[in-house]
């Protein structure tokens, strides 16, 4: 899908930059961390991973944003979301190569191929390996290009979309039926954060699923827009609207956070059940 259609010269769009903060923490009552986030960089000549926080121009090449939330027994969870977010390190950069010799092709071919490599992988260490048994990950996925961030989505990690001139708007489909029965107004904010089968997923990177069929999509993007990229872990402890004021207007006592340390901090005073990562994104 397209929020906004392009409407600078390819000039324009690369003088973009990009910055961003992410950050990801057990919670406060679980000891493990089955959250995960990806922060990277590409282009022709090949790959550099960021830190978690950062300012850069796009002319360096196209920048991917992602997070994951793990599940399975023992360990599985943890190695499942480090899975999810290592393999775009792997098949992204590809496609550049790909280019060169004229055999360039579409965002949402490319990012649906890397979503089922990584489902088949999964499935498959679930078979041949015990302790990966029931493995499975959620994974929502941002790749920045001069004027467009592409993405692919699948569970119910989530990412909005915050555009310049104000608002705030969940562009990700929750993979879940309570997620169904809120999108076509079925039910309210309220009755969907405390539905009992909230998190029940009816679709996710390996686990039981035996067919996939991820969220993709396009948004045009300008200087001052947002994009937030969560867990669910965000969402259990604070609305959507708070979101939106975390990052554009917070509190004094969260001003001199970081805008992703101010989501996992107030998600975690609010709540802190389970895992809780964030990655804010802003054009410059």
């Amino acid at each position: 899908m397209s929020e906004k259609a392009m409407t600078d010269s390819d000039d324009d769009h690369e003088e973009l930059a990009l910055s961003w903060s992410g950050l990801t923490h057990p919670g406060r009552f679980r000891k493990n961390n089955e959250d995960a986030f990806r922060a990277l960089t590409f282009n022709a000549e090949g790959l550099q991973y960021l830190g978690k926080t950062g300012l850069e121009s796009m002319k360096r090449g196209d920048f991917v944003f992602a997070v994951s939330d793990g599940m399975g027994g023992a360990n599985a969870g943890e190695f499942a979301s480090q899975i999810a977010v290592q393999k775009i390190s792997e098949l992204l950069p590809k496609t550049f190569k790909l280019a060169i010799y004229g055999m360039e092709r579409g965002f949402s071919d490319i990012l649906i191929e890397l979503f089922q490599r990584i489902h088949k992988e999964m499935t498959e260490m679930s078979i041949y390996y015990e302790e990966c048994r029931g493995m499975g990950a959620t994974l929502s996925l941002g790749w920045f290009s001069p004027g467009w961030m592409h993405f692919c989505h699948i569970g119910d990690s989530r990412i909005y979309y915050l555009p310049k001139d104000g608002g705030s708007k969940q562009i990700t489909e929750d993979h879940t039926h309570v997620g169904w029965l809120f999108r076509t107004g079925k039910i309210n904010e309220r009755q969907a954060r405390t539905h009992a089968e909230r998190n029940m997923l009816q679709q996710v990177l390996g686990g039981k699923c035996l067919k996939i069929d991820p969220q993709v999509g396009s948004v045009g993007v300008e200087p001052g827009d947002r994009f937030v990229f969560c867990s669910d872990g965000v969402n259990d402890g604070i609305w959507d609207r708070r979101i939106e004021e975390l990052v554009r207007n917070p509190p004094a006592r969260f001003a001199q956070l970081e805008p992703a340390d101010r989501l996992v901090q107030d998600a975690m005073e609010e709540s802190g059940r389970d895992n809780i990562t964030a990655l804010v994104v802003e054009v410059q």
